[in-house]
């Protein structure tokens, strides 16, 4: 592909960024401070919310925007809200209800925290700022019936981190639809981003940037829309990827 002007790097955390005990390779972090160095951005865009990803985030030292709960949620350097986007309580209660009704192990994000079949799910639900609500489930046929009932929702975007989950959020946000806010705050356009991620919810970002790249380890439909495929999470593909395209 053609050589891109490469002003912004976003990164997915799990299966991506994150080595599978979680952690930042040393080579990594050398890798996305090189690129710091020359001027380019680097920020992550996680399905995490804040609380489950502040931490790593902070460590890398980014001074730079942070996209959280799949793109509800977009914070500026200082950890300043500048975004958010909630799910209407109505449809809360429909995908409660489904996990109710199939078993399926569940969680939702909050503002105010995370709920799930560990934790006493509220039963007043208006009481609460919903921004994601998915399902873990092993079983094909359940997960496909509870995929195929959620897609006929108009007001839901559905997504995945896993091939074994499904993630939903309000519809039209998602990890592009926020990295063109931060495209607008910053004064740069979607061709001059490069975007890193494995799964269904990074599959908007990798379509929609300039380069779109696809982990080793991602689901086969995110390698099939990526411009590039780089290694796996163990074999510092996100590094890889910035030395290609970046350095």
């Amino acid at each position: 592909m053609e050589s891109k002007n490469i002003k912004l790097i976003a990164l997915d955390m799990d299966g991506t960024l994150l080595k599978n005990d979680h952690t930042v390779s040393d080579y990594t972090r050398k890798t996305i401070k090189e690129a710091q160095q020359k001027g380019v951005k680097v920020m992550v865009s996680t399905g995490r919310p804040l609380i489950n990803c502040q931490e790593i985030v902070e460590s890398l030292e980014l001074a730079s925007y942070l996209i959280t709960v799949n793109g509800s949620e977009i914070w500026d350097a200082d950890l300043n809200l500048i975004d958010r986007t909630m799910i209407d309580v109505e449809h809360i209660d429909q995908m409660y209800r489904l996990a109710q009704q199939h078993e399926t192990h569940y969680w939702s994000s909050t503002v105010g925290g995370v709920w799930n079949k560990t934790t006493s799910f509220p039963q007043t639900l208006d009481e609460h700022e919903w921004l994601k609500f998915g399902f873990d489930i092993e079983d094909d046929a359940v997960r496909e019936s509870i995929r195929e009932e959620l897609a006929t929702n108009e007001f839901l975007e559905v997504t995945n981190s896993s091939e074994t989950n499904i993630e939903v959020n309000a519809a039209g946000i998602n990890k592009a639809a926020a990295i063109r806010k931060v495209c607008d705050l910053l004064n740069i356009t979607m061709d001059e981003v490069m975007t890193v991620g494995d799964s269904l919810n990074d599959l908007a970002m990798i379509k929609e940037a300039g380069v779109g790249v696809a982990m080793g380890n991602a689901q086969q439909k995110v390698k099939q829309e990526a411009d590039w495929i780089t290694e796996t999470n163990e074999q510092d593909g996100v590094a890889k990827a910035i030395k290609k395209f970046v350095l």
